[in-house]
């Protein structure tokens, strides 16, 4: 295999300056320089990342720390990053985090000097001392649906986002909302249902209303934990006719489960998700969407200009309320709206459902 010794004897320098051009030295001249990259051409010569590490100081890899790689909103902020990073010159090493101390752990483990040149970590929350190891590392740190003091972020006003919702409903004339949310203060330390839940309540009570306990149903974020919540608030005597969901996986969810109760939407029940997953739009999913893919981009711009030695500035991200087949009127309200046949509607929504409870 040839070496950096191999390029050096073929163009008659010295292994110093061979390492000087690969590392875009201007201490080289131009014919030496030549001379040079023809060697490399002729080798086919490709230099050790390891080496080119030790020799500049930086590896040419990006971390991305993220929870849950498998969930779409994770995987449409990965695909943005991923993309912009390759397009910068860089490998990118994700690390799926599926535990608390795996979180913990790789965190650890980037602080040390010459792991990776930026760190991006999508939705969980760094302590401040994990931040202040990272940056005593020289290892710049770029949040992605977070939020922290001294760290760069691109971000979301979930609050804002749970109060779109609901104002979506109630414009509609629906007054028995109910939430269907996350656990709060779980292991992960997420935030978002929660913020989303209180965007809510405060809609609610913006209308003159008092929030409902007894409406607000809060599980394991998986469809079948909203399949069943879903069926429990179906039964209750004076049932919602209407579901905020903290996120499009969990609507699909209570869709599933208002569909097992034999619960018309919309024309009984009203259902809005958030996130703006690529499924929602195939479902007719009403939702508020925030631009997944383009968080994972702006996070990786970022971290490219902390990269490159300028200041970054967190930015934060519009939010889009996108009506589609799962939200109407509540039935004598007198609200109006512009809708396709209420039966032609119901059937392609119960398609589209048998559809999707079969993958």
């Amino acid at each position: 295999m040839n070496t950096i010794a191999s390029v050096a004897a073929l163009a008659g320098v010295g292994v110093g300056t061979v390492s000087r051009v690969l590392n875009d030295s201007s201490a080289v001249s131009g014919s030496t320089r030549m001379r040079v990259l023809e060697a490399i051409e002729a080798l086919d010569y490709e230099p050790s990342a390891a080496a080119r590490a030790l020799s500049t100081g930086r590896t040419s890899t990006i971390g991305v720390l993220a929870p849950f790689f498998t969930e779409p909103s994770v995987v449409e902020r990965l695909r943005g990053a991923t993309h912009r990073l390759a397009e910068a010159g860089y490998q990118v090493t994700l690390l799926d985090v599926e535990r608390p101390e795996q979180g913990e752990a790789a965190l650890r483990s980037l602080s040390v000097k010459g792991r990776v040149d930026g760190l991006l970590v999508v939705s969980l929350p760094p302590t401040p001392a994990q931040l202040e190891r990272l940056s005593v590392a020289g290892v710049p740190v770029v949040l992605v649906d977070r939020r922290a003091d001294g760290a760069a972020a691109v971000f979301i006003d979930d609050e804002a986002g749970g109060r779109l919702a609901t104002e979506h409903l109630l414009g509609l004339g629906h007054r028995r909302i109910a939430f269907l949310g996350d656990v709060e203060d779980g292991p992960f330390g997420f935030t978002s249902s929660a913020a989303r839940r209180r965007g809510y309540e405060a809609a609610v009570r913006d209308a003159g209303l008092e929030p409902r306990r007894d409406l607000v149903r809060l599980g394991p974020h998986r469809r079948d934990a909203a399949r069943a919540a879903t069926l429990d608030l179906l039964a209750v005597g004076e049932p919602p006719t209407a579901i905020f969901a903290a996120s499009d996986h969990q609507a699909l969810g209570v869709l599933e489960g208002a569909a097992a109760a034999g619960v018309a939407v919309p024309e009984r029940l009203s259902v809005v998700g958030f996130d703006g997953v690529e499924l929602a739009r195939y479902c007719g999913l009403t939702t508020v969407a925030q631009p997944l893919e383009e968080s994972g981009v702006r996070g990786a711009d970022l971290l490219l200009t902390m990269l490159a030695g300028g200041t970054p500035r967190s930015r934060e991200l519009h939010l889009e309320l996108q009506v589609r087949n799962t939200t109407a009127p509540l039935p004598g309200t007198g609200t109006t709206h512009v809708e396709e046949s209420r039966p032609a509607r119901t059937r392609l929504l119960n398609g589209m459902m048998r559809e999707f409870q079969a993958i």
